[in-house]
């Protein structure tokens, strides 16, 4: 599996991204438009809430599904009985967010938003004509004003050593949405299933963007882009110690945007929030 890192300033960048997208569900972005700093400030900032106890008074809605989820309550991925080891606080712009922690958040958000409907455009561009046509609108327009588009601060903490036998930080699974901004983490772990069977470790180096395929856009295709499996590996040695952020933004179209004969964005997200048991 060749998941290609690609120069987002060279002539040929949306043509050798959509590739390795169609081929592996990854790509990863060099030289991307978002600063570093930012980024960097924002793992900064959000340590320093995930060590405090301020963030229970955030704890999450299940109505609007912001806030803040904590260890006990977090995702159980699809196919599994055993929860993840993270905890994580999820953002949108209508949500509560601390807000000594808002600005930059907001900021991030709106960067790789306008990133992603960049991307959007590539990919759809890039299509074949059978492709594009299953679409029931172009691929960013269905992003466009959404609400639904989340911004997740993810912490996976240090490990205790007591964790549940075959717990992982993020087990095998599949996003949702159509697709996932996600800045190089503070540590390494991420690793994507090839066609072979084999887990592969995804081109993580630090200042790079990781943007994979959710499960709406190969829904949305025809099954032409793949939602390809992932998962965040426990740590060993010193980085057991450590504790790992992450910052996904993850592109949902409008609840009413149709992406097949089957299914609409909104009946497409309740019936996964089901699955992952953060929804009754």
């Amino acid at each position: 599996m060749n998941v290609l890192t690609v120069d987002y300033r060279a002539p040929d960048a949306a043509a050798r991204f959509t590739e390795s997208l169609r081929t592996t569900g990854f790509g990863v972005l060099k030289n991307h438009p978002i600063p570093q700093e930012l980024v960097e400030s924002i793992y900064s900032e959000w340590l320093g809430f995930f060590d405090g106890e301020d963030k229970h008074q955030y704890a999450f809605d299940p109505a609007k599904q912001d806030g803040f989820f904590s260890t006990a309550i977090s995702e159980t991925a699809k196919g599994h009985t055993v929860k993840d080891i993270k905890e994580y606080f999820h953002i949108y712009p209508w949500g509560r967010i601390p807000p000594a922690l808002s600005e930059r958040a907001l900021r991030y958000y709106e960067l790789a938003n306008a990133l992603a409907a960049e991307l959007l455009g590539w990919v759809e561009a890039h299509s074949p004509a059978e492709v594009k046509q299953r679409f029931s609108e172009p691929l960013s327009g269905m992003i466009a004003k959404s609400p639904c588009t989340l911004l997740r601060v993810l912490r996976y903490p240090p490990l205790s050593g007591n964790e549940p036998e075959g717990a992982l930080r993020a087990a095998a699974h599949e996003d949702i949405n159509l697709l996932t901004v996600l800045p190089a983490a503070n540590e390494p772990g991420l690793q994507v299933k090839g066609s072979d069977g084999a887990w592969h470790d995804v081109p993580c180096d630090f200042g790079t963007l990781v943007i994979n395929i959710g499960d709406m856009l190969q829904e949305a295709s025809g099954g032409y882009y793949p939602s390809t499996s992932h998962r965040v590996v426990n740590p060993t040695g010193e980085g057991r110690f450590k504790s790992r952020i992450s910052l996904p933004l993850f592109l949902h179209p409008r609840d009413e945007v149709v992406l097949s004969e089957r299914y609409t964005a909104r009946s497409y997200l309740d019936e996964r929030l089901r699955e992952l048991g953060v929804k009754m």
